[in-house]
């Protein structure tokens, strides 16, 4: 009969198997943990069931086929990834068959309870190979107290002994925060509770294997301690900070692309292809003519015959304008011709161009600013005395169009110039 229950429950053991390797799944869990992170982050108790055979151990096996049935439960503290603490209760019946003087005894000793502290390693839970380990060894350790019941043709003791249980077995995650748990537990008491005589060791020894199913408690969005490997964290969070460096990386080569097409553009639009002193994107009339006087939009100014006379203020006007030293002030010697010029403007309504040039000395940049701040000089003036500032134009060109030879002072006094385009 105890012979069927073995086999029964090795068909048992071995079904179980066979289903979780078709079935296995990665329940090994690190959402939400990072390195050297707090236990808070993990569900770090457990609550272990198990059912399994109990016999009476003589040489760490069975023998004779006395198996009976075995129960036990457990609760763990899971204080790493790789160990715990379990406390544990297992009871159950252990039958056995003494011999003494050529008289064979029935001795039945009772389990009522026993209670072990333990201490539990995991093997495979720290590893730089696999990060999700499907099957996990596992050892323990412990002592504890058992209350024995030994009931024979001839006696009926009961007593209370310690016993120093130490087990071996495997976990399988088969659901998120539950193990299938398959183990093997070997109990040294420190006294003999079998009746017989003649022992092989000092000690009684009791053997238990078993099958039953570990589940975490506690908050179920939590990663379950048993099942996370701190390698696994590890490269997690560094993958995780990769991808956002990188991210943020790529983001950031995108916007420089970005203002790098911007500015090619913003350069590219500031070029006068066409020398008539108005830039790209702002040329209505691309590619005018060299020399074409044109308006503010870059189109050509409508040819204007000026009778003599006011030819000869606006030659008297340009003739005699001056301005302070690399400045961009008017001396007050030219305020006469530009008054006349202003009354002109404003007695036939004539539009005006004004067109700032300098020489070569100094730089480009320089040169252009100066050349604008003095046509715009004119233009505050003529506004002063009351032409309206929507009637003049202003552009500076800097050290471009020279009408004289810069390597003299007379040709570069020539050169610094504003030139008026009445249309």
């Amino acid at each position: 009969m105890k012979a069927k229950l073995f086999t029964k429950f090795s068909a048992v053991l071995a079904t179980v198997l066979s289903i979780t390797s078709v079935h296995a799944q990665d329940f090994s869990t690190i959402e939400g943990t990072t390195p050297l992170g707090p236990s808070s982050q993990y569900r770090t108790w457990s609550l272990g069931v198990n059912l399994g055979l109990l016999s009476q151990a003589a040489k760490f096996g069975f023998k004779d086929g006395d198996l009976n049935l075995g129960y036990s439960a457990y609760l763990k503290k899971h204080l790493t990834p790789a160990f715990g603490l379990k406390l544990q209760y297992v009871g159950g019946k252990i039958s056995d068959v003494s011999s003494n003087s050529g008289t064979s005894t029935n001795i039945d000793t009772k389990l009522p309870w026993s209670i072990a502290l333990s201490g539990e390693y995991t093997i495979a839970n720290v590893n730089w190979r696999l990060f999700n380990a499907k099957v996990k060894p596992y050892v323990a350790a412990g002592i504890g107290a058992v209350n024995l019941n030994t009931v024979s043709s001839s006696s009926d003791e009961k007593q209370t002994r310690m016993f120093v249980p130490v087990d071996a077995g495997f976990k399988f995650a088969i659901a998120k925060g539950v193990n299938l748990d398959l183990g093997y537990q070997l109990n040294w008491t420190n006294d003999y509770f079998d009746g017989k005589t003649g022992h092989t060791f000092e000690y009684d020894l009791f053997s238990y294997i078993h099958a039953g199913l570990e589940f975490a408690l506690g908050p179920k969005e939590k990663p379950f301690m048993a099942n996370s490997n701190p390698v696994a964290t590890l490269v997690n969070d560094y993958t995780r900070k990769y991808d956002e460096l990188k991210a943020e990386r790529d983001a950031l080569l995108a916007s420089n692309k970005a203002v790098q097409a911007q500015m090619e553009a913003l350069t590219k639009g500031l070029k006068d292809d066409d020398g008539d002193g108005v830039a790209n994107m702002y040329d209505k009339c691309p590619n005018t003519p060299a020399g074409t006087k044109v308006d503010g939009a870059g189109c050509p100014l409508p040819e204007l015959k000026l009778p003599e006379s006011e030819q000869k203020i606006v030659v008297e006007a340009v003739k005699n304008l001056e301005f302070d030293f690399n400045k961009a002030t008017i001396r007050s010697s030219s305020y006469s011709y530009l008054d006349k010029l202003a009354e002109l403007i404003k007695h036939k309504n004539y539009n005006l161009k004004l067109d700032g040039y300098t020489d070569n000395v100094g730089t480009a940049d320089v040169n252009r600013r100066l050349s604008k701040e003095r046509a715009e000089a004119v233009k505050a003036y003529l506004v002063s005395k009351g032409v309206a500032a929507s009637k003049i134009t202003t552009a500076g060109h800097g050290m471009s169009n020279p009408i004289a030879s810069n390597s003299t002072e007379e040709g570069r006094q020539q050169n610094r110039r504003v030139e008026f385009t009445l249309y």
